[in-house]
């Protein structure tokens, strides 16, 4: 029985690193965006310039950057938001004050959902690549740097 168990413990520790490289875009998270972030950031949102220019009009619209494209969540990734989409869905680990991103709590219905479209979402990202760093330096926070980019995976 206890052998019977490592064994299985082996196999899901191996297994976990294939999963995440199965996590793509198309199968996965543009699903997962269209069910739990469209009523805010879909089709009839601004783009991430549009939202730029005049944030407050947007809030109050209760709009986001939209994210139904492959290419407008890059741009909250890596550039030239690099980081919102991490910030805004952080589940509070990430950070010193333990306090999660305001968009986390829509992750899901109940706490084990959000904590399980989170884990699909970080391994989307690729291992190492989940960071809350901005393009450039701001207060305590570090720019992000090459090697943090690198670990970015988004598969298509």
């Amino acid at each position: 029985m206890k052998s019977r168990l490592l064994m299985t413990l082996a196999c899901a520790t191996f297994a976990l690193p294939a999963l995440a490289n199965d996590v793509t875009y198309r199968k996965d998270i543009q699903p997962l965006i269209k069910a739990q972030c469209s009523e805010c950031h879909g089709s009839d949102s601004p783009t991430l310039a549009e939202f730029l220019l005049d944030q407050e009009k947007y809030k109050k619209d209760k709009l986001g950057p939209r994210l139904d494209s492959y290419a407008d969540l890059l741009q909250l990734i890596g550039w030239p938001d690099t980081g919102a989409f991490m910030r805004r869905l952080d589940d509070g680990s990430s950070t010193a004050d333990k306090k999660p991103g305001n968009m986390y709590k829509e992750l899901g219905s109940n706490d084990a959902e959000r904590a399980a479209n989170l884990q699909r979402i970080k391994a989307w990202v690729g291992e190492g690549g989940w960071n809350l760093n901005r393009w450039s330096a701001r207060g305590d926070v570090p720019a992000i740097t090459k090697e943090q980019l690198d670990k970015l995976k988004l598969k298509y």
